[in-house]
């Protein structure tokens, strides 16, 4: 399936089926939907409830998430997972700092339908919610999961396009994507039609971010984990 421009960034969300029919059911692109039940499926049978946190982002969303840590409403974390005093950083430095853990609107995979953050519902306790941090994962409630997960999760076509810290996004165990449909989209995303969107949105930092922008697309766009190639 080819996407235009405005899906591909997330303004455009009319290809997206949900997973169920429930109400507000996590939507995503319709070629993932049988792989990620095949996965549900193995989970499963392994004693894990594996349950999507997030699919499906959109351009607005994704905005409102930007522009919320650059005015410092929302916290902005460094490498080390502290809070940053956003309001002592250049605008350089802010955008900077946001891209570590937040992906700049037009970019994230999650706009595609193709990647989903997720974990193991029934490894939390009773009133615990998830909060998406590698502690969780490496040695918290959702390790004997993310082992399973990594060990499990390519044999059903995904991976995990952030599995190590390349001097991009920071590591994210609890990330999937679908490989046979993410690949194709990610170089469908050019720097030129980036451009367009970013210089047309109400951005905060906009001036920055175009500035930098060849450098943000090929250090947090293009500069993902290696995929391994999948027939299925």
């Amino acid at each position: 399936m080819t996407l235009s421009l405005a899906q591909l960034t997330g303004q455009d969300m009319q290809f997206l089926v949900p997973i169920n029919a429930r109400p507000n059911a996590p939507c995503l692109h319709p070629e993932v939907l049988e792989h990620l039940e095949a996965l549900r499926h193995s989970a499963q049978q392994a004693g894990f409830t594996l349950t999507i946190a997030s699919a499906h982002r959109s351009f607005d969303r994704q905005l409102a998430i930007w522009n919320g840590k650059y005015r410092g409403e929302k916290p902005v974390l460094d490498d080390h997972g502290q809070p940053i005093d956003i309001h002592t950083l250049t605008d350089n430095e802010r955008v900077r700092a946001i891209l570590r853990w937040s992906a700049l609107p037009g970019t994230s995979r999650h706009h595609w339908g193709t990647d989903l953050d997720v974990f193991d519902q029934q490894a939390l306790a009773p009133g615990e919610s998830l909060a998406l941090t590698q502690a969780e994962y490496d040695h918290g409630p959702q390790a004997r999961f993310a082992t399973w997960l990594h060990a499990h999760a390519p044999r059903y076509g995904f991976f995990f396009p952030y599995a190590q810290d390349q001097g991009g996004v920071a590591r994210e165990p609890w990330h999937i994507s679908h490989i046979a449909t993410s690949q194709p989209l990610l170089n469908a995303l050019t720097l030129d039609g980036l451009h367009r969107v970013i210089a047309q949105a109400p951005i905060l930092g906009q001036q920055a971010i175009l500035e930098q922008l060849d450098w943000i697309y090929s250090t947090y766009v293009t500069n993902i984990c290696e995929v391994h190639s999948w027939n299925g």
